[in-house]
């Protein structure tokens, strides 16, 4: 007896399901400058190690004597796969397939895929493409009753972000759960021109009078500025790169401890431009991201959310070969100024840090919480106060370097001060509870009213103040533990990266 009939049988329905949607809308698909599922799949995945898991599930069409005619595959596609040799779970939504709406998708086959990488604790990659939730309002009349929404397998998505890397890729329009499962990710990306992003598409949104279209509503420009997304990248291509790029900085789940790699980058290696880089009029800016180039195992910066939250920059990147999470200002965006954004953007960085257990290096250069009316109308000080927590709370080990300024407030969550201050200072360095530039004239305000030449008052003022704003004058109380050579920065961060490396749970 054999069972070759049935596994004939098996092998036409795995052909019929690789059809997707059919000829001619896989066409379509391809045609609007798309990749379909299945190529998404192979092409963000390590060649050849991609196993479908439900490849069969879908609807079949029977004929009267009950022989399978054809098979309308589900919209869902997901399996285990390898991404830079370590297994991952990876799933993409097929839009050939009614638009990549759930009502198509088989919702166990959801269910399992979040599962099976919570279970496993094995990375998530999730390709968005579809309108996500329960189908059109003409449904309905199909179905003949309405009912209360639910999201099912929502408590294996929360799951997944407490202890998997979860990434998310938006490449279409996204509207309803999709958009959701975009949001609900640790690394989200749009692809300009190609993805767009809504908690109700543009139809529905000009029945409220906000008669928009997609890339209005939806687009990058919208949700890369907003925080909702993190970043956009020009094509598919660079999507699936970005993406394992990513994932190499962290580890399994968090249960294990990310990897350290080959380094070929010199830890002794000093950076001449590092002596000049930061100007000596406070005024003037320079780049935040060029330091960290000097700084950091050349080659492996990889900035995340770099068009919202602009004054801090938030990136991974390697010292010898060991992965950190970097925080570090950006002086060239409101000085450097913390507002609510940038303060949102912190918290939610430094919060991802601590969950994958990963150390912490902050370059510092931050004049304080952004002031003023629109920082006020924002709640820049509920937000700033949040990052500050975020910070006291995170236990893994943080080394800070103090490139120029810290004042306030915000100056002072560089770190959490209780801990054993593993911190560097430049000779640059400038700090204090206020800006002596901005607070002369309210400390001094009464002297300066008595003065008989408020203006050579003012300025003999400022060069006693001046005098005692030397960062050495706050060395030798211990106010700061070490001034170093901006040289030397690289070396005592890559020593502060293995002795970190030692304590990680």
């Amino acid at each position: 007896m054999s069972w070759k009939k049935e596994v004939d049988e098996l092998s036409a329905r795995r052909a019929m399901a690789e059809k997707m949607g059919g000829e001619e809308k896989v066409a379509r698909q391809h045609s609007r400058g798309k990749m379909d599922a299945r190529a998404r799949l192979a092409a963000i995945v390590d060649p050849g190690s991609f196993r479908e898991i439900g490849k069969i599930a879908g609807r079949g069409a029977y004929g009267p004597d009950g022989t399978l005619e054809d098979l309308a595959a589900s919209n869902f596609i997901f399996g285990r796969a390898n991404v830079g040799g370590r297994p991952v779970v990876a799933s993409a939504d097929d839009f050939t397939v009614r638009g990549g709406a759930a009502d198509a998708a088989l919702h166990r086959k959801f269910i399992q895929c979040e599962a099976m990488a919570h279970e496993y604790r094995l990375p998530l990659i999730r390709m968005i493409d579809g309108t996500g939730g329960g189908g059109s309002v003409k449904t309905l009349e199909d179905m003949g009753y309405t009912y209360i929404p639910h999201v099912p397998g929502w408590d294996q998505i929360i799951a997944n972000l407490d202890t998997v890397p979860v990434v998310a890729l938006a490449l279409g329009p996204t509207a309803g759960l999709g958009a959701a499962r975009v949001v609900a990710s640790h690394y989200s990306i749009m692809v300009r021109g190609l993805s767009q992003l809504f908690a109700a598409g543009p139809a529905v949104a000009a029945a409220i009078g906000d008669t928009l279209d997609r890339e209005e509503l939806g687009g990058v420009d919208v949700h890369t500025r907003n925080g909702v997304v993190d970043d956009e990248v020009a094509s598919e291509a660079e999507a699936f790169a970005r993406a394992r790029w990513f994932l190499s900085y962290l580890p399994s789940s968090i249960h294990e401890r990310a990897t350290r790699t080959p380094c070929s980058d010199p830890v002794d290696r000093r950076d001449e431009a590092l002596l000049s880089i930061v100007p000596r009029e406070a005024k003037q800016v320079y780049s935040m991201r060029r330091i960290a180039g000097a700084v950091f195992d050349q080659g492996s910066f990889f900035e995340m959310g770099a068009r919202w939250g602009r004054a801090v920059i938030t990136a991974f990147a390697r010292l010898d070969g060991y992965p950190v999470a970097v925080l570090a200002s950006d002086p060239t965006y409101l000085g450097g100024s913390w507002d609510a954004k940038t303060s949102e953007k912190a918290e939610r960085f430094v919060k991802l840090a601590d969950q994958f257990r990963l150390p912490i290096v902050h370059l510092v250069d931050n004049p304080g919480f952004m002031i003023g009316g629109e920082a006020e109308r924002t709640g820049t000080i509920r937000y700033g106060v949040q990052a500050m927590n975020a910070i006291y709370r995170a236990s893994v080990p943080l080394a800070s370097v103090v490139v120029r300024r810290a004042y306030g407030i915000a100056g002072s969550a560089m770190s959490n001060a209780e801990r054993f201050q593993y911190r560097f200072a430049w000779p640059s360095g400038d700090w204090g509870s206020l800006p002596i530039e901005g607070g002369v004239e309210v400390a001094y305000k009464s002297e300066l009213e008595a003065a008989d030449d408020p203006a050579a008052h003012l300025e003999a003022i400022r060069e006693r103040l001046n005098r005692v704003r030397s960062p050495f004058r706050t060395a030798e109380k211990f106010g700061v533990e070490d001034i170093i050579d901006p040289r030397d920065t690289r070396p005592l961060l890559c020593e502060f990266a293995e002795l970190a490396w030692r304590v990680l749970d």
